[in-house]
């Protein structure tokens, strides 16, 4: 059985990643930071394994590798992410959304291949945005994590090519999780307006996109960034 390990796998997201893979055939390791509970819960219903994964600490990741060892596909999840002026967020802050949205990504990367690069086969996803894409205001050092993280998967996908390996990303759009729950209806309707599909995305629209490129059917294709966010970026 194929093995694959889901960063940030006890959020919205990362839950219907973790379900997705395992409905075709995948034995998945939830990553979680701090929600055991969940993650526990999450592993328990789709016959998976949770494990502890704070992707900044490298001894945790460390550990995450003895734990699981070799694994055929990574999916860099985990992510965070604030809503203020640039000139408003306090030093600590900004660094902390880039140690957890690259280089926790890059991290995790650097630890698993090179059981993958050994096996000459892999497949790495890693979940940038919409606003890596195009940058979003009040959201500056979120856009330039996640801008980060498309530059990644296209030099890591040129390195590790002749390895058999693949590495894609998914740039998301606006998804209806618990991280965006903070907008009010009026709020709500009015970035509906903004996309020309009509329609909020689902963390099962993600996880659909993911599984295609964890497939087979994606055998072709690396260093890709496939946009998942109803035509509000083209």
């Amino acid at each position: 059985m194929k093995k694959a390990l889901v960063t940030g796998g006890s959020g919205g997201i990362g839950q219907a990643v973790c379900a997705e893979l395992a409905r075709n055939g995948f034995h998945v390791f939830v990553g979680y930071s701090s929600s055991a509970e969940k993650a526990h819960n999450i592993a328990g219903n789709i016959g998976g394994e949770a494990v502890k994964l704070n992707i900044t600490d490298k001894n945790d990741i460390l550990d995450a590798v003895q734990q699981i060892g070799r694994i055929d596909v990574l999916v860099n999840n985990a992510g965070i992410s604030e809503i203020e002026l640039f000139t408003s967020i306090p030093a600590e802050r900004a660094t902390e959304i880039i140690n957890v949205n690259l280089i926790g990504a890059m991290n995790c990367s650097r630890a698993f291949l090179p059981a993958m690069i050994h096996q000459k086969s892999g497949c790495i996803i890693n979940i940038s945005s919409m606003w890596g894409q195009i940058g979003a205001s009040c959201e500056v050092d979120y856009s330039a994590s996640k801008a980060g993280l498309i530059g990644f998967t296209k030099a890591l996908a040129k390195e590790t090519a002749p390895s058999g390996i693949r590495v894609n990303c998914v740039a998301p759009g606006f998804i209806m999780t618990e991280m965006n729950s903070r907008f009010s209806g009026e709020e709500l309707e009015l970035i509906r307006s903004e996309i020309p599909l009509g329609i909020f995305g689902e963390p099962r629209h993600v996880a659909d996109s993911v599984m295609f490129l964890a497939s087979g059917k994606a055998e072709y294709i690396t260093g890709q960034i496939l946009a998942v966010n109803g035509g509000m970026v083209i």
